[in-house]
């Protein structure tokens, strides 16, 4: 840092100077010496010195007059005085605890009006600190010299104090003044003269660098080293911004401004200046820049065309996707009084209309809210939804209007294709020759179709007049009573269970007949799973039960006298085979009868004759066997067999027939089943005859048409189940009688033979109820089989 002189000091170090000379020219001692080396350390001293000086100047005063006159016994004493001065000299700047600010005094004085003017540090980050309301030829004069030295210090230590790096530089740009902020900032606290030291032999004004290079940021050096000196050159004021290096290799930004003194003659006599930390005001700005970017990055990529006016109307402003949709930039949509025209954008059907909104909406500052066909870049036009709202300050005012247009063509083209759909399907509802019924997931009926409204001879509507639900009252009235018990136990099942709805029952016709229907009904479910409707349909098939019921009866008719010709043709059988081998005995008996009877009897010829009526005796036998044998069923043909095998065939035989039909057929075999002594086409005819007899029962339900068939060891036996989800079993005490018959085609012979061969093998048929619906077929058949006798 380089020191400035205080003139009053001049003399007395002269004084002392002069002094000590003299002293050592008279006396030739080299003690005067230290009085001309105490001198160039006067300056420094301050409060030492006002205590010393008086002192001194009188022993130097009476050290020169004993010299003069040639006192012997002063002379020493007056060297001892000299002595003692110099030495004092020397050690004031040790003591004196103001000798930094002394150092500055000389400063202190054309740095005092700066601290007035660095008082702009203070302002917000923004501001400009070259200008301010002191002209400049006023606020950068030179000020009276302070007179008092403790002045100066206070002006030293009042700038050392400022909120920012104050600093000062010559017409060279080297510096002369620096706080200890400002060299921190400049060069890591290194001193003046490492700032200043050149870094090459150009001088800074000729570009060259000089050592405060280092403290900025290589990037911004170049700029800052230009502008300064320019300004060096042209006397502007200089105003700059760059990036600071912290000596942990971070850098910070800060603003620095300076400004030219001049003399009388308008000559620059130097710069001061003032730097401030904007780190934070620049990552502000460079956040609100970044946030800015993404606002706007975010509304030009919302599909959806933004706009926003004036309170006026005038258009502001419209996004990226506003421009490539329609094609219009603010300027298109603005109309020469400066107002919003729709005239460009909306089809000429609606315009007149969303203008008339429009300029309801900024008249009352209402939400504008208007749907319209709009004009596209390409000519078409598509529908749009447009809404806007304003914007209000505190006081309620309007200080700007926002707008949004969002395509919803293909939401309009889905309602209204939707709403076409809706009526053709209300309308097949309506005109289908079937009576249709919507209910919600309880039941509650909420539709009903054309058809059934003039079946029943009521509307749904009518049903609310009186109490309980439109379900129970809609059953009460209309199911006949012996089924009504029924319909509402399967309804019950049907809402708890979400299981589809299928029962035949008779309903009540507006005439008071009641008629056979078939009532179906399932339910629709969301993407969840859950029920949202009932969809019911109901048939009139009364003439169908009817004619059923006739032509049942006829078969029965039929069946008896198939029934009676079967047995008349097998007594027949059974007649001739046995007729034959007994007409034979009877013969025979006769002609023995004859042989005994001759005189004399004929002994021989009567033996032959009784061998032959037993011969025919046997032949008869054997017919009746093999009729027996044949109801009985013989074991000779059975074998040790895997039942498994049986039933694997079985089901393959009747697969086509299961297809068929829309049948599942859910098969379980237990694994290592034993082997079973039987007949194996006579099993496999057993199972057959269930199988198909389940699928009989199963042809009038809906979904769910499942055939279960379960083969396990249960104990000694292995046991054969077959279920359907048919009806369920009508006359379970009489299945298996024979010619009995549920089946309008059957002969009821079918279930007596299976028991018959099933008890052949030494088991048992029985059957159950199946849960939650159907029948259950099972029979066993014993693992280790004895043969029948």
């Amino acid at each position: 840092m380089i020191r400035a002189r205080s003139e009053p000091r001049a003399i007395p170090a002269i004084v002392a100077a002069v002094v000590g000379f003299g002293a050592w020219a008279m006396t030739g001692t080299l003690f005067g010496l230290l009085a001309p080396i105490a001198a160039l350390f006067y300056c420094a001293g301050e409060r030492a010195l006002r205590i010393l000086l008086p002192v001194g100047i009188l022993v130097t005063v009476g050290a020169a007059l004993a010299a003069v006159v040639g006192m012997e016994e002063s002379r020493y004493l007056a060297l001892t005085c000299a002595w003692f001065f110099a030495v004092a000299l020397c050690t004031a700047p040790l003591v004196a605890p103001g000798a930094t600010a002394a150092a500055l005094g000389g400063a202190a004085r054309r740095i005092a009006p700066a601290a007035a003017a660095g008082s702009a540090a203070n302002a917000p980050a923004g501001g400009s600190l070259s200008s301010g309301s002191v002209p400049a030829d006023e606020a950068w004069a030179l000020a009276e010299p302070p007179g008092d030295t403790e002045e100066a210090v206070r002006a030293a230590q009042v700038i050392e104090r400022l909120h920012g790096a104050a600093f000062a530089f010559d017409v060279t740009g080297a510096f002369t003044y620096a706080t200890p902020i400002a060299r921190t900032l400049f060069g890591d606290g290194k001193s003046l003269e490492a700032l200043n030291r050149p870094l090459g032999e150009r001088s800074f004004l000729d570009g060259g660098d000089l050592g405060w290079k280092f403290g900025v940021h290589p990037d911004d050096y170049e700029g800052v080293a230009a502008r300064l000196r320019g300004c060096l050159k042209t006397g502007a004021d200089f105003d700059h911004e760059w990036r600071v290096l912290r000596p942990a290799g971070q850098s910070h930004w800060h603003r620095f401004v300076a400004r030219p003194t001049r003399d009388s003659r308008g000559r620059i006599t130097g710069w001061y200046g003032v730097g401030l930390d904007i780190q934070a005001y620049k990552s502000t700005e460079t956040a609100l820049r970044e946030r800015g970017r993404l606002l706007k990055q975010f509304v030009d990529a919302v599909p959806a065309m933004i706009w926003s006016t004036t309170p006026e109307g005038t258009p502001a402003y419209v996004n990226k996707r506003f421009t490539d949709v329609i094609g219009c930039g603010v300027g298109d949509i603005t109309a020469p009084d400066g107002s919003l025209t729709l005239s460009v954008v909306v089809h000429p059907d609606y315009r007149h209309a969303a203008e008339q909104t429009l300029a309801r909406s900024m008249e009352t500052g209402d939400p504008y809210v208007m749907q319209y066909l709009q004009r596209r870049a390409d000519g078409s036009y598509r529908w749009t939804a447009t809404r806007a709202e304003p914007l209000r300050d505190e006081t309620g005012s309007i200080l700007q209007w926002y707008g949004v247009c969002v395509d919803i063509h293909d939401m309009v083209t889905a309602e209204a294709a939707l709403r076409e759909s809706e009526r053709s399907l209300h309308q097949l509802f309506e005109t289908l020759p079937a009576m249709i019924d919507c209910a919600l997931p309880n039941g509650e009926p909420i539709y009903r179709s054309r058809g059934l409204r003039e079946f029943l001879g009521y509307n749904l509507e009518d049903l609310d007049e009186s109490e309980g639900s439109r379900l129970a009252r809609t059953l009460d009235a209309g199911v006949h009573p012996d089924d009504l018990d029924g319909v509402k136990e399967r309804y019950a099942h049907s809402l708890a269970t979400g299981e589809p709805y299928a029962r035949r029952h008779r309903l009540r016709r507006f005439d008071g007949e009641y008629r056979w229907v078939e009532t179906r009904a399932a339910a629709m479910r969301n993407a969840e799973g859950t029920i949202v409707q009932w969809n019911v349909i109901c048939l009139d098939i009364d003439g169908e039960v009817r004619a059923q019921e006739e032509l049942r009866l006829a078969r029965e008719g039929v069946a008896r006298a198939s029934q009676a010709a079967s047995l008349a043709e097998l007594s027949a059988s059974i007649a001739h085979e046995v007729n034959q081998p007994l007409a034979a005995i009877v013969a025979n008996s006769y002609a023995c009868n004859r042989w005994l009877s001759a005189q004399p009897p004929n002994v021989d010829r009567a033996k032959t004759t009784a061998e032959r009526i037993i011969r025919d005796a046997n032949a008869a036998a054997d017919v009746v066997g093999r009729i027996r044998a044949l109801f009985r069923q013989s074991v000779e043909m059975r074998t040790s067999t895997p039942l498994a095998s049986i039933v694997t065939e079985a089901c393959r035989l009747m697969a086509d027939e299961a297809i068929r039909r829309r049948i599942r057929m859910d098969v379980d075999i237990e694994r290592d089943l034993p082997l079973v002594s039987l007949d194996r086409v006579q099993v496999q005819q057993v199972l057959v005859n269930l199988i198909r007899n389940g699928m009989d029962a199963m042809d009038f339900i809906g979904e769910g048409r499942v055939l279960g068939l379960r083969v396990r060891v249960a104990g000694d036996v292995v046991e054969t189940e077959v279920s359907d989800r048919g009806p369920g079993i009508q006359f379970p005490e009489r299945i298996f009688d024979p010619f009995f018959t549920t089946k309008s085609e059957g002969m009821g012979m079918g279930l007596a033979i299976c028991r018959s061969i099933v008890e052949s093998h030494g088991g048992r048929l029985w059957a159950e109820k199946n849960e939650p619906q159907g029948a259950r077929f099972i029979f066993t058949l014993p693992i280790e089989m004895k043969a029948a006798p």
